[in-house]
C-alpha cells in the first residue's frame, strides 16, 4: 500500500473541486497518509493543517484573454511536470490528480512508473475540444478514475477501473449549518452561489430578482469585488433593489443559514453539472433546491420531494415555482425536511473509506 500521496490541483480557489479535495485530503491525513500537495495559494486548500502535509506552490491564474490563459496553463503544466520528476526514485508513492487539468504531472507520473489516480470532477465531453482531449489523455494515463456521478461516468469510453464515488460534506462544515425549516420559510430569501461564467446563469438570477420584488435575493459570486463590478458595468446590468451581491467567501455556511431556497441556474446547453455540491450543502441545511434538468446534479433531486428540476431558460416556470413554494408553509416544510433527510445519505466517512479502497488496490 502506498502511504505517500503526491496530489496535484491546478487552481486553488473556493469552488467545488478544491472544496471536495480539501475534505478528501483531510480524511486521508486522518488515516495516516503522508501527503505532498502541489497547487497555488489563495483558496480553501490553504486551510489544511497537519504535520503529515507538505506543500509546494507555483503561480497560476486565469485571464479574460483565452490566449493568455492557455499560455499560463501550458507554463503551469511544464512547471508541475518538472516538480513531479523529483519523485521519480521514491518508492511507495502514488500521484493523485484532482480534475483533468493537471496533465503535466500525470504524464510525469506515468513516465516514472508511479500509480496515477484521477479524481474526475468535470464532464469534458459536453465542453470544447480542449477538455475532450484532456479526458482522452486521462483515460490512457490513469490507473484508476474516480467519477462523482453515474451520469459523468457514462460518457467515458473506458469502463474498467472506473469508480463512482459521490462527493460528501465535512463534519466541520455540517456543524456550522443550522437547519430550521420554520425559520427558513420566514426569511423569504433565494440564494445562489455562482461565478461570472456565462453558463452559470448569474444574469438569469438577477432577472428573476427583478421579476419577484416581494422576495429577497442573495448572490455569492466566486470572484473579487472588482471583477464583479467590471462585469456588471460591461454587461450594462441594472441591479434591482431586492438583490444583494457578495464576492467569494471562505465561509458560505452563513449564507445557507440566512436563506429559504437555493437555486442552480447552469445552462445545460453550455455546461452540465456533474455533481451538485451546492445543492448538497443546501439540503444539509434543510433548504429546498432548484437545479437543472440534466447532469449529475439532476440525479440528486426528485421533483416536489426534495426540490425541483427546471430549465434555467424557463424564467416563467422558475418564478412561478419560487412564488408557490415561498407562499405555502406546509409544502415548504415538507420539502425542506425531505431535503435534509436525503442529504444524510451522503456520508463523508463512507466517501473517504471508498477512496482509500481505490488507493490501496
Amino acid at each position: 500500500m502506498s502511504k505517500r500521496i503526491v496530489c496535484f490541483h491546478l487552481f486553488n480557489d473556493f469552488s467545488g473541486s478544491p472544496k471536495v479535495l480539501h475534505d478528501v485530503l483531510s480524511g486521508l491525513l486522518d488515516k495516516g497518509y503522508e501527503i505532498d500537495l502541489i497547487t497555488t495559494r489563495g483558496g480553501v486548500l490553504d486551510n489544511l493543517d497537519s504535520p503529515r502535509l507538505h506543500r509546494r506552490y507555483y503561480r497560476y491564474s486565469f485571464s479574460p484573454n483565452p490566449i493568455v490563459t492557455m499560455l499560463r496553463y501550458s507554463l503551469a503544466q511544464l512547471m508541475t511536470f518538472i516538480m513531479a520528476l523529483r519523485y521519480a526514485f521514491r518508492k511507495d508513492t502514488l500521484f493523485y490528480i484532482n480534475t483533468i487539468l493537471p496533465l503535466g504531472p500525470a504524464i510525469a507520473g506515468r513516465i516514472t512508473g508511479k500509480r496515477v489516480i484521477y479524481h474526475y470532477h468535470e464532464n469534458a465531453f459536453v465542453k470544447g475540444a480542449f477538455y475532450r482531449t484532456l479526458a482522452k489523455a486521462m483515460q490512457r494515463i490513469a490507473h484508476r478514475i474516480i467519477c462523482v456521478s453515474s451520469y459523468q461516468g457514462s460518457y467515458l469510453s473506458r469502463k474498467n477501473d472506473v469508480d463512482v464515488i459521490p462527493n460528501a460534506l465535512s463534519h466541520e462544515f455540517i456543524s456550522r449549518l443550522c437547519p430550521d425549516p420554520t425559520r427558513s420559510f420566514d426569511r423569504l430569501t433565494v440564494l445562489m452561489l455562482s461565478s461570472l461564467k456565462t453558463y452559470k446563469g448569474t444574469h438569469i438570477f438577477i432577472r428573476l430578482a427583478s421579476l419577484m420584488p416581494q422576495f429577497r435575493f442573495v448572490l455569492v459570486i466566486n470572484d473579487t469585488s472588482e471583477a464583479i463590478t467590471a462585469w456588471i458595468e460591461s454587461k450594462n446590468i441594472k441591479i434591482p433593489d431586492n438583490i444583494t451581491i457578495h464576492p467569494r467567501s471562505s465561509d458560505v455556511a452563513r449564507f445557507y443559514n440566512q436563506a429559504s431556497l437555493v437555486v442552480n441556474l447552469s445552462n445545460p446547453d453550455l455546461f452540465i453539472e456533474t455533481f451538485g455540491l451546492t445543492a448538497l450543502e443546501a439540503m444539509s441545511c434543510a433548504l429546498p433546491v432548484i437545479v437543472p434538468v440534466k447532469g449529475g446534479i439532476a440525479e440528486m433531486i426528485t421533483d416536489n420531494v426534495n426540490g425541483f428540476k427546471i430549465d434555467c431558460k424557463d424564467t416563467h416556470l422558475l418564478s412561478k415555482t419560487i412564488s408557490a413554494l415561498l407562499s405555502d408553509r406546509e409544502n415548504y416544510e415538507r420539502i425542506a425536511n425531505n431535503a435534509l433527510t436525503y442529504s444524510r445519505s451522503y456520508s463523508r466517512d463512507a466517501m473517504i473509506g471508498r477512496i482509500c479502497n481505490v488507493l490501496e488496490k
